[in-house]
């Protein structure tokens, strides 16, 4: 398997052709995709993605994002000017007021067609408070590339272009607002995103009102700040005394596509408006430069999370553009850095735009090294792990631009303790064959062997892992709505218990004929359970993944399934889901059925069909003959290694789980399901000492019957380990996990459950 994503076919065609419309003709300054050393022709190609997941067993198209150039500007350079930072809350060992104009990153980058490119920082230093002292520019920049055949990888600043405003199209108070240039500074706007119209002066977008604003070619203003109707900022200056912000602070136009004909801008909202009960919508608006008027068109782009953010834009068709969508985090806590491609003209069911992955910026091939040893992500693979990843472009030949915001000095992704230097990197979308592997990986609550289970952020990391499916455990909060936990009780996997707002929640409960005590999400409105954050359930076990208690949500199942259906695995097909239903008869006793929410949440997500790459387990037998008569996806039967059904004991059914797995159990679970999700003593039992011992017949019973048999759990901890395979006597060291793995798949289990799903992938090839 092979780390990729495929672009539609569309796509490939919008960034072979280069159909952005801004003047970028080809330079000998800028690396060629004919280049020998960068391959040929990578970005031309087209990909076939199947509409299901894992039995077509042939070749696959897919493309690989690779880093084929990279130049660095140094975190501590210093524009010439006057001092800056003053103000600046000190980080990293750095101190302001700094000696010259600090340059904080790029949050918006043109093409200049000459090899070179303008690239716009924002208001400096994060608040208007803060950053009177910085001057808004525009940098002319030169890269001298670090390539496969060499280049020093720095990134050169040449002349700029101040933005100022001498002709007072500006009518509130500036900070130079009595001087004959009124040098516009980080205290009057907070420039976010840039564009190039044909005659050479620059549409900018701005988040402190939002305003779009237009300079000439050397950065006068040519007209007033362009307010957005009904769009107010807690910074914009027009608020009247009590009234309310409908836009974010900081949640403005970070993202501005055009021109389209020559004509139409489309700025995008970075973040929600404050009052719309979906605060995952991202309202992208046009723009008529001819008529200097909105036109009142609107289209609703949806993040994959609440919390992420639209980063930039980029127009790349007559009604096509890429668009970054980012989260808050840095380093190895970063989840979504990543490019989508969206189409005006086309919605899902829910009128969203349709969201297409490009490239995950934290997985870029890089087969040369380059800019390795610079800091975490700059091996193979490379990443581009910052908070702020605020640039795309699209060069002529194809290949992406990507860039940051260092938020100096603020961030330290790369080295902690350093600020991040500003980055361009180079992007090629190479074209290759693979061979998809033929056991599939589910990855286990996520990657959960690496990250607190059943988060986004162990999702993500397992599909960056080649993981085919992820694997989410459903429950249902007091508002009826389905959340991602390994159980309804959450006290060992997030830190309710730490909150003492909600310490009168804890309680006793009967689950499945066991006595539990401690909280419960039935007993949690969703906002309120939005305020928990996830930890990690076997912490003694797994420090590393127990690193990151405290940063994560409780995903929706919503959340899970956006994340899935806008990805695709290593082989070139769409992520699948595989959720399980957990406890079902009890949530069905409390009036919180879990059957038809989730089949809703399929339909709402154009998953419910006979190919959607989705599989619903239950250890129950009753909802999954249930959902066989509500949805056309595939259903599969757990069978634990002891007990039974709770459905059955509590129905007075003498069955139990061995029951289930004789020839005739396994006959009558092809009436309603399609897959045994099979405990592993189920398939080969252990012998007296711990160690592995030989295959059963239910495998090919299974198979006999119609079914797939799909076993869990595999972990590489040596406490979970058959004695035989184990490392060392210490519980939490990794043993020989690939050997127990390789002896499932010589006894024919068709998929197997990891929380390890790098190395299961590397494993079953």
């Amino acid at each position: 398997m092979r780390r990729s994503v495929v672009p539609p076919l569309a796509l490939a065609a919008a960034l072979a052709l280069g159909a952005g419309l801004l003047p970028t003709a080809a330079s000998a300054a800028v690396p060629s995709a004919a280049d020998p050393a960068v391959g040929a022709g990578a970005s031309a190609g087209a990909a076939t993605l199947d509409g299901g997941r894992g039995h077509d067993r042939g070749r696959a198209t897919v493309t690989v994002p690779t880093l084929v150039a990279r130049a660095t500007l140094s975190a501590d350079f210093l524009a010439d000017g006057p001092p800056s930072g003053a103000l600046a809350s000190a980080a990293n060992g750095r101190q302001g007021p700094f000696a010259g104009q600090v340059i904080p990153g790029f949050s918006g980058a043109v093409d200049a067609g000459d090899g070179t490119f303008w690239a716009l920082p924002d208001n400096g230093f994060g608040t208007k408070a803060n950053s009177a002292d910085f001057l808004l520019r525009i940098y002319r920049v030169t890269p001298d590339w670090q390539t496969a055949d060499g280049g020093s990888g720095e990134l050169r600043v040449g002349e700029h272009l101040s933005l100022r405003d001498p002709d007072r199209h500006v009518d509130f108070p500036i900070t130079h607002g009595d001087t004959p240039d009124r040098l516009l500074t980080g205290a009057d706007f907070d420039v976010e995103s840039i564009v190039r119209a044909r005659d050479g002066s620059f549409w900018i977008g701005e988040e402190f009102g939002p305003f779009l604003l237009h300079v000439d070619a050397t950065g006068r203003l040519l007209a007033p700040p362009v307010p957005l109707p009904g769009a107010t900022s807690p910074q914009n200056p027009y608020l009247a005394p009590g009234e309310q912000p409908t836009v974010r602070a900081s949640g403005g136009f970070e993202a501005l596509a055009g021109l389209r004909d020559g004509r139409y801008l489309y700025p995008v909202l970075e973040n929600a408006y404050t009052a719309d009960p979906d605060q995952r919508r991202r309202v992208v608006h046009e723009f008529d430069t001819r008529r200097n008027a909105w036109t009142g068109r609107t289209w609703d782009y949806r993040a994959d999370r609440e919390g992420d953010l639209v980063g930039d834009a980029f127009w790349v068709g007559r009604h096509e553009m890429l668009l970054v969508e980012r989260d808050n985090f840095d380093g190895a806590a970063s989840v979504v850095k990543r490019v989508y491609r969206v189409d005006l003209r086309r919605e899902d069911r829910q009128g969203f735009l349709e969201k297409e992955l490009v490239l995950d910026a934290l997985d870029i091939a890089n087969p040369y090294g380059i800019g390795a040893g610079d800091g975490y992500g700059t091996g193979d693979p490379f990443s581009l792990p910052v908070q702020s990843f605020e640039t795309v472009v699209q060069l002529r030949d194809g290949r992406l631009l990507i860039g940051n915001d260092n938020n100096y000095p603020g961030n330290a992704a790369r080295v902690p303790g350093t600020p991040d230097d500003t980055e361009m990197a180079l992007v090629e979308l190479r074209r290759e064959r693979v061979r998809p592997g033929e056991v599939d990986v589910i990855a286990h609550r996520g990657a959960s062997g690496y990250r607190p289970e059943h988060t986004l952020a162990a999702y993500a990391l397992a599909i960056r892992q080649c993981a085919d499916w992820i694997e989410p455990d459903v429950v249902a909060t007091k508002d009826g709505v389905l959340v991602a936990r390994h159980e309804n009780e959450i006290g060992g996997t997030t830190d309710v218990a730490t909150r003492p707002e909600f310490a009168d929640r804890r309680t006793t409960k009967s689950i499945d004929g066991q006595q539990v005590t401690g909280w419960f999400t039935e007993d949690f409105t969703l906002a309120e359970l939005r305020t928990l954050r996830a930890k990690e359930r076997i912490p003694a076990l797994r420090p590393g993944s127990a690193a990151f208690d405290g940063l994560y949500e409780v995903p929706t199942l919503a959340e899970v399934l956006d994340l899935a259906r806008h990805s695709v695995t290593c082989d070139g097909e769409q992520v699948g889901v595989y959720p399980e239903t957990k406890h079902p008869s009890y949530f069905d006793s409390v009036g919180l059925s879990l059957e038809e929410p989730l089949v809703a949440e399929l339909r709402a997500a154009g998953l419910d069909h006979k190919k959607a790459p989705v599989i619903v387990q239950s250890f129950e037998t009753g909802n999954l003959r249930e959902l066989d008569r509500m949805t056309k996806v595939r259903l599969a039967q757990l069978v634990s290694c002891s007990g039974a059904p709770w459905d059955l004991v509590a129905a007075g059914d003498p069955r139990t789980y061995a029951d289930l797995v004789t020839r005739q159990g396994l006959r009558e679970i092809a009436r309603y399901a399609d897959g045994l999700g099979a405990c592993k003593d189920v398939v080969i039992p252990r012998e007296a000492d711990g160690s592995l011992g030989a295959p059963t017949t239910v495998v090919r019973d299974a198979h006999r019957a119609g079914l797939e048999v799909h076993a869990w759990t595999f972990r590489a901890e040596n406490q979970f380990l058959p004695a035989d395979l184990r490392s060392s006597a210490d519980p939490a060291a990794h043993g020989d996990l690939p050997a127990e793995i390789r002896a499932f798949v010589d006894a024919g289990v068709d998929a197997v459950f990891s929380d390890h799903p790098d190395v299961a992938v590397a494993t079953v090839g």
